[in-house]
């Protein structure tokens, strides 16, 4: 007697699904997202490594799973409005694995050049393997109805009326909630153009920004390791290198060494411009309150030493407080990590000539880089927000010395994290400060607005929406 199961006659012999590797590491990526709040750029680097040394991922294999994890998570809300139109029942039954399928397909159908018969079956396949026969079947029928229309064409459909709800007509077509389009709306101003140009910048994947680190490595030396026809100099940093092409800033002698690293041209011109802005006197004592990761600590500690000046880099959480310690590493001056709360300072007032304090905030200014916060965040963790920012701006100002200057920077253009919290902060009792106007320290950035602080732009700068307010204790 064969082994064999018997088929019913007629029946179609069972095929066991195909393995795509690279849609199952990007599927595999979302679900971390989704179940363990991660983000993907922290999850994506060990899926890809692991990939890579188990032989069946080359660079184009990694360059597509990149782009449709980042992809999917930046239109998120566009695609959720256009399965919500082709499903029979509220999005929020769906389960979220079978989302997760759909939204990769509806990427792949709408957002890539891969073609329609390609992205359906792939996804149908990836449907196979990580969900089962049955709802690949469900994944088919739904993928099927959004190959019917291109990605203008269904915009129509779902997206209201501009005319009738601006934020939300926004907030569908270019995949941002509508409290995000709202509060960006607020902070740039102006009409329908600049809004649509900020929200289609978060939509665009940033290039790779290296840092030299002064007196450890140059922008040349840099240039020359990753080849004409993949960097640029930076457009505004004096450090910058801009990676055209992607790549692995790892594999680069200068980063694994440390004398370089990865950094957004935004962050390093907030810290360029506290390190050249006037102080009275001495210039010897540099504080880094709220150094983790430790990017701008490094750059710091480089614009330090070149002036025999010292650098103490805190950080609250130790984990991270070890990170700002690699970063540091070899750094040719003086400097010192300590794992330390920066609103329960363990060094004296007025200690330090230079302080800066990079606040915890939404991120809104990095969605670029991590689209999934948009997402996550809700506009009552401004309110969470709040107390810390105030409360480390007050001890920062505690911490520097009379005639020394203290950078308030964040990653968010929202008004309640930046120029409300620098403007509360001086009118309280016992503080005295004055600004200093930034946009002179950055030379060459243009739309910096009316200062005395500086808001920096995706779509104007090409960085992430970092803010500076730069103030001058008095007394």
């Amino acid at each position: 007697m064969s082994d064999q199961p018997r088929r019913r006659p007629g029946s179609k012999p069972h095929r066991r699904p195909k393995k795509d590797p690279v849609r199952i590491l990007a599927f595999e990526a979302l679900r971390a997202v989704d179940e363990r709040d991660a983000y993907a750029n922290l999850v994506l680097p060990p899926l890809l490594r692991k990939a890579r040394e188990a032989g069946n991922f080359d660079g184009r294999d990694a360059a597509l799973a990149t782009e449709l994890v980042y992809g999917t998570l930046r239109r998120q809300g566009t695609y959720d409005e256009i399965i919500a139109a082709c499903v029979d029942r509220p999005l929020r039954e769906v389960d979220p694995p079978v989302l997760d399928v759909l939204s990769l397909g509806a990427h792949q159908l709408l957002g890539t050049r891969i073609p329609t018969h390609a992205a359906v079956s792939a996804s149908v396949e990836l449907a196979r393997v990580v969900l089962g026969d049955g709802r690949a079947k469900f994944v088919n029928a739904v993928l099927r109805k959004i190959a019917a229309d291109d990605l203008d064409g269904w915009l129509e459909r779902v997206a209201p009326p501009y005319d009738e709800d601006p934020e939300d007509h926004l907030g569908v077509v270019h995949s941002h909630p509508r409290w995000v389009v709202s509060a960006l709306w607020d902070a740039l101003g102006g009409g329908r153009a600049g809004i649509e140009d900020l929200l289609e910048a978060d939509n665009e994947r940033p290039e790779v920004t290296l840092v030299a680190r002064p007196g450890r490595s140059t922008p040349d030396e840099l240039l020359d390791a990753v080849g004409e026809e993949n960097g640029l100099p930076g457009r505004w940093s004096p450090y910058a290198v801009r990676l055209t092409e992607g790549g692995e800033p790892g594999a680069l002698d200068a980063v694994r060494e440390g004398r370089a690293g990865v950094q957004d041209e935004g962050s390093q011109l907030v810290a360029v411009a506290l390190a050249n802005a006037p102080v009275d006197g001495s210039d010897a004592r540099w504080l880094d309150a709220c150094a983790g990761p430790g990017g701008k600590a490094a750059l710091l500690g480089a614009l330090a030493a070149e002036r025999g000046a010292a650098l103490l880099a805190a950080e609250k959480q130790p984990h991270r407080a070890r990170l700002v310690a690699r970063a540091l590493a070899g750094n040719p001056g003086p400097y010192e990590v300590v794992a330390a709360d920066g609103t329960r300072p363990v060094w004296r007032p007025g200690a330090f000539d230079r302080v800066l304090v990079d606040v915890p905030c939404t991120g809104l200014g990095a969605l670029r880089r991590r689209p999934e916060a948009r997402w996550r965040r809700r506009p009552e963790d401004l309110d969470g927000f709040a107390p810390l920012q105030r409360d480390l701006l007050r001890q920062a100002l505690r911490a520097v010395r009379v005639g020394g200057v203290v950078g308030y920077a964040t990653c968010s253009p929202h008004p309640a994290e930046t120029r409300a919290v620098v403007d509360d902060v001086l009118k309280e009792q016992g503080v005295d400060a004055e600004f200093v106007d930034a946009r002179p320290l950055m030379p060459g950035v243009p739309a910096l607005g009316d200062g005395p602080d500086v808001q920096l732009w995706p779509h104007l700068h090409g960085t992430d929406a970092m803010y500076l307010a730069l103030l001058r204790r008095t007394a």
